[in-house]
């Protein structure tokens, strides 16, 4: 396989991101999304979806003493329609007009949060609201972790990174169906990710080496950090590509 200078930016860019996936729970595609659609669109959303549920396998098997299938389960359930939506958005709204909103609406929320006006607790309730929304954004966006990451924000690092992980892993064969079935799954995209596994592995390797520097205690300040940065990218993605639509 064949490497040009572009792909090993986007090599060093996965690397990066699934480094930050593996130790906080969430952070490649708020990471790698914005850098690599300026390297290639194709890498949005199909290869960080893909990419990022590879490294969930992993981090699920690594973790699996601290998840709980049935506590994620309403969330999983809720996501099929969340993805649904967002595949069905993606095809048929303007991808700018739709970061716009998405974005926006987890800016607020995230502020709220940070600031205790208000208490995300996990509920069923929560749980199922926050599956249906990432289905919807993680499939129109790839930036699927932010409102997983608000019902987390109170759970130990080590809950909450297993527990996104499972989401994302059980999402994925969900997400790309969806996609498939309104034609947004280029070979193309395919084939970007298999350029991109050596990134995959060199990030899990840096992840583990600098896992033993993480408080575990809690995941609020890095859940609600890596939240609010997700929001800003899909705002100012969506700011960018409604400013070349004009």
């Amino acid at each position: 396989m064949i490497y040009s200078l572009w792909d090993f930016l986007a090599l060093l860019v996965v690397t990066l991101g699934i480094a930050l996936q593996g130790v906080v729970g969430i952070g490649f595609a708020l990471v790698a999304a914005p850098l690599l659609f300026l390297i290639d669109p194709l890498f949005v959303p199909v290869p960080l979806i893909i990419l990022g549920a590879l490294l969930s396998g992993y981090m699920v098997a690594r973790g699996r003493q601290h998840l709980s299938w049935r506590r994620l389960m309403p969330a999983l359930v809720a996501r099929v329609p969340g993805s649904w939506l967002g595949a069905m958005l993606l095809a048929s709204v303007s991808p700018g007009a739709l970061s716009l909103i998405l974005g926006g609406t987890l800016f607020v929320s995230v502020a709220l949060s940070w600031r205790n006006t208000i208490r995300i607790s996990m509920s069923t309730r929560s749980l199922s609201v926050a599956g249906f929304f990432s289905g919807i954004i993680g499939t129109a966006t790839s930036v699927g972790g932010p409102p997983m990451a608000l019902v987390y924000q109170e759970s130990n690092v080590l809950t909450a990174r297993s527990e996104l992980a499972a989401f994302f892993l059980a999402g994925l064969p969900i997400t790309l169906i969806m996609l498939a079935l309104t034609d947004n799954l280029p070979l193309e995209s395919l084939i970007l990710t298999l350029k991109m596994v050596p990134g995959l592995v060199a990030g899990v390797f840096v992840a583990r080496r600098i896992d033993r520097h993480v408080d575990k205690q809690s995941a609020k300040p890095l859940l609600l950090s890596m939240s609010l940065l997700g929001a800003v990218l899909v705002v100012v993605q969506g700011v960018r590509l409604l400013a070349g639509a004009t």
